[in-house]
């Protein structure tokens, strides 16, 4: 596939018009700062770029990357279970696997695909893979497109102004592409995390008394 047309095909697959209904999520975000542990412009920088180095955004890349290579095979779904089974809350899990299967079902739809209903990293890979667009520029946008929808979740909840949310997410721009390229040479034997307050956040959003977002 043509670089260009590669760009534009992942644009719209990670675009927020994109039906996967990833707004209606934040990760564990929402109890964090109704805990008072994010409640400024600083504190959120600090959650989103921890998030994505040392939690689910390396994870899913890694993931990513893998269901790329494993797509057509047996392993796809080994790789789509474990992807269940690191998801350390409810929520986590339905965040996935709700996004993934809306991802496949829309990408198959329009595109004539036999793209698998997986969680969304996965689905995302094994897209990717079918429609040939190279898997580094693949999970680079995937992980840019998670830090932009935390990104709107942090504008809503802290309240973060949009320029100072989008100076954030500009500055997460280069890890996101160091990960996506870190990531292009593990397997699912290199995923861990050390994220356990965001993992402890999304488990107590279960009980907010009351919630914008569904994780």
């Amino acid at each position: 596939m043509p670089t260009d047309l590669a760009h534009l095909t992942l644009m719209q697959w990670l675009s927020p018009a994109y039906p996967v209904g990833a707004f209606a999520y934040s990760h564990g975000l929402e109890h964090a700062v109704s805990a008072g542990d994010v409640v400024d412009c600083a504190g959120f920088e600090a959650w989103l770029e921890d998030v994505l180095a040392h939690g689910a955004g390396r994870s899913d890349a890694i993931l990513l990357h893998a269901a790329y290579h494993a797509t057509g095979t047996a392993r796809l779904p080994l790789i789509d279970d474990l992807a269940r089974a690191l998801c350390p809350s409810s929520e986590r899990r339905m965040e996935t696997d709700l996004q993934g299967e809306a991802f496949a079902a829309t990408t198959a739809a329009i595109w004539n695909t036999t793209t698998p209903p997986a969680t969304y990293p996965v689905a995302v890979g094994a897209a990717a893979r079918l429609a040939g667009i190279d898997p580094v520029l693949t999970a680079a946008s995937f992980l840019h497109a998670f830090a932009a929808n935390l990104t709107s979740a942090a504008i809503r909840l802290i309240p973060l102004g949009q320029t100072e949310g989008q100076k954030v997410l500009a500055r997460m721009a280069q890890l996101c592409q160091s990960l996506a390229r870190e990531t292009a040479d593990l397997d699912t034997e290199d995923i861990g995390t050390s994220c356990f307050a965001a993992d402890i956040a999304s488990m107590q959003h279960e009980i907010e008394y009351t919630r914008l977002f569904r994780s």
